[in-house]
């Protein structure tokens, strides 16, 4: 049976023709088949694989090959420093999406027991950030699939973050008649006939979580124009959208009354996250 340094090594060598990331994509997946830390990797380089951590090392790589997204064959994905468990009706919580957790956090850094509502919450990576810097917020999580919902309870339920509550709804259907400090979203926002849809891991993603109409905004305009009644005098609501969708996204908050519509980059410099306030 082959020790740790040759599967690396022949993990390398197989996902090199489908993978940029073959080493780091190797890594994960032989720590996944092993049960142990990246590190243990190197520091024990010529500890053999048993025959069942060699099995199920080779499926992974058999997997990864065909485009499958490390996320969902480990289950799991870091957030915000948080480690989350990810599934197949979830999507895999991206580190440009942690802006949003950024501008909340600063929004509202005087206020103590605010209420917030995140939409489309999937795993719970962004209720689930906000509860674990903000205990005392009050955050109600959404989404419409149940599957996506048990996923984010598990993740909530390990992490010991018991101040958000979960509710299945069609975005405001079953939303309670109250008003909240702050709505937050990452909702589907990708044109239907995106050409990405046919490349990397959103291949493998939920559609529902990623395609929104012809133009990628039916979502984002049925929270924008909806979610203005949810919001307390002086509430915000901020969401992500694509790099090309700044200036439609910006019409939309502004013609249903939003004041102060500003948009905010990611760290690579793309307009990824609008936001606009309710007037007092």
């Amino acid at each position: 049976m082959i020790d740790i340094k040759q599967a690396l090594n022949l993990g390398i060598i197989q996902l090199t023709p489908s993978s940029t990331t073959a080493r780091i994509d190797a890594e994960v997946l032989l720590t996944s088949a092993l049960g142990a830390s990246r590190s243990f990797l190197y520091a024990h380089a010529e500890k053999r694989l048993t025959p069942a951590q060699h099995l199920t090392y080779t499926q992974l790589l058999d997997k990864r090959r065909t485009g499958i997204p490390i996320a969902y064959l480990t289950g799991q994905r870091e957030f915000w420093s948080l480690p989350l468990q990810v599934s197949k009706d979830t999507l895999i919580p991206r580190p440009e999406t942690e802006l949003l957790v950024e501008l909340a956090l600063q929004a509202f850094r005087n206020t103590p027991e605010a209420h917030v509502l995140e939409l489309g919450t999937g795993s719970g990576a962004i209720a689930l950030a906000l509860a674990s810097e903000r205990p005392d917020w009050q955050i109600l999580a959404i989404d419409k699939s149940q599957a996506a919902l048990n996923v984010a309870k598990t993740n909530a339920a390990s992490l010991g973050l018991s101040s958000v509550a979960f509710l299945a709804s069609d975005w405001f259907t079953s939303m309670p008649k109250s008003l909240v400090n702050m709505i937050i979203s990452n909702p589907p926002y990708i044109a239907e006939d995106d050409v990405h849809l046919n490349a990397g891991d959103v291949r493998f993603e939920p559609p529902e979580a990623l395609v929104s109409g012809h133009d990628g905004l039916n979502a984002l305009k049925h929270i924008i124009q909806q979610g203005f009644d949810y919001l307390l005098p002086g509430g915000l609501l901020i969401v992500e959208h694509g790099f090309d969708q700044k200036e439609a996204v910006a019409l939309l908050f502004r013609e249903r009354g939003y004041l102060d519509v500003t948009c905010w980059q990611d760290v690579q410099g793309q307009d990824r996250v609008s936001g606009g306030w309710r007037g007092l």
